[in-house]
């Protein structure tokens, strides 16, 4: 005898119903078929399963096709890892098909970035030299890095701009065209970069100047909110490997385009990385969307291989 007071329901006169009735949301058509040994990419992704992230990526890339379509804009927000991981070539070729019309870096990409295109090399080992406090101290990284920056906000250039521009003449030849920050400065498709004072390694060479610094990446956040109004009605803003920063500087951007009476409503946002962290997902997926239309997609994965998987969807579905 159970000495609780509740004893346990009896399940005789439940409620069933036939299973056709009830139907259900993954159906057989919804299935994966197996590859065929040489029946193609295209054949590949149609018989992916037409369920969660593939038809996110699916739809993802329709996004972008429409924007490109309609003139939108198409805005491609990276981390350093993206860059780290070796995309600039992938992005850049995005760029020059009409993918990417606009890239918005915080400062480790720019700095990844610019040293590939001055050594072709980049990432140094952390726990090796900051016991004894080399890290960060790459000369030519603090000093042109700066050098550029101070350039750029004596003429009121933005910090993507600026290191664009240093670049067009420090770059080594050999490495040139795996830079996003020289590629879209030629190209004349705007790069801004977003930085916290005292989060970027330049910002301890004895060459930084907090005004400088303040100023061009304060202009860049304007130019962002400039871009940020193509996003409406159809275009695509993509953050891929930025879990603070990049988010918080979207959202503002946001904010700002909407309290200066500027329509933005009705786009496409997309956070990529490897795992979902909050910011990203509550300031780039959701809260854009709320009231205004649109849809925000998460893909989890590898940025070395979920961007280059976007890449070649829109690349095979062009005629």
């Amino acid at each position: 005898m159970s000495k609780y007071r509740h004893t346990p329901l009896e399940f005789d006169r439940l409620s069933t119903i036939p299973i056709a009735d009830r139907g259900g949301k993954v159906q057989v058509q919804h299935f994966a078929r197996p590859h065929q040994k040489g029946a193609g990419f295209a054949a590949w992704l149609d018989s992916l399963p037409k369920i969660l992230a593939a038809d996110s990526l699916r739809a993802i890339a329709e996004a972008i096709r429409g924007a490109r379509r309609r003139n939108r804009a198409i805005l491609w927000g990276i981390g350093g890892h993206v860059v780290k991981v070796g995309l600039a070539p992938v992005l850049l070729d995005l760029m020059r098909r009409g993918y990417a019309n606009g890239f918005v870096m915080n400062g480790a990409a720019s700095i990844h970035d610019f040293e590939i295109a001055i050594a072709g090399a980049t990432s140094e080992d952390v726990e090796a030299v900051l016991p004894d406090g080399r890290f960060g101290t790459a000369e030519e990284t603090g000093r042109e890095m700066n050098a550029a920056i101070a350039q750029g906000a004596a003429v009121n250039a933005g910090m993507g701009e600026a290191l664009g521009a240093r670049l067009e003449s420090l770059a080594d030849p050999r490495f040139a065209g795996d830079s996003i920050l020289l590629g879209a400065y030629r190209a004349g498709i705007p790069v801004t970069v977003h930085v916290a004072v005292g989060t970027d390694t330049p910002h301890t060479h004895p060459a930084a100047d907090g005004a400088a610094i303040g100023a061009a990446t304060h202009r860049d956040f304007r130019l962002l909110c400039s871009l940020a109004r193509d996003l409406d009605n159809g275009g695509v803003y993509l953050n891929v490997g930025s879990a603070v920063v990049l988010p918080e500087v979207f959202l503002k951007a946001v904010s700002v385009v909407r309290n200066l009476q500027h329509p933005l409503a009705n786009f496409t946002t997309v956070n990529f990385d490897f795992l979902q962290h909050y910011r990203p997902v509550t300031n780039v997926v959701n809260r854009p969307h709320s009231k205004a239309g649109g849809k925000g997609y998460s893909i989890t994965g590898h940025h070395e291989l979920t961007v280059p998987l976007l890449a070649a969807i829109l690349i095979e579905s062009e005629s």
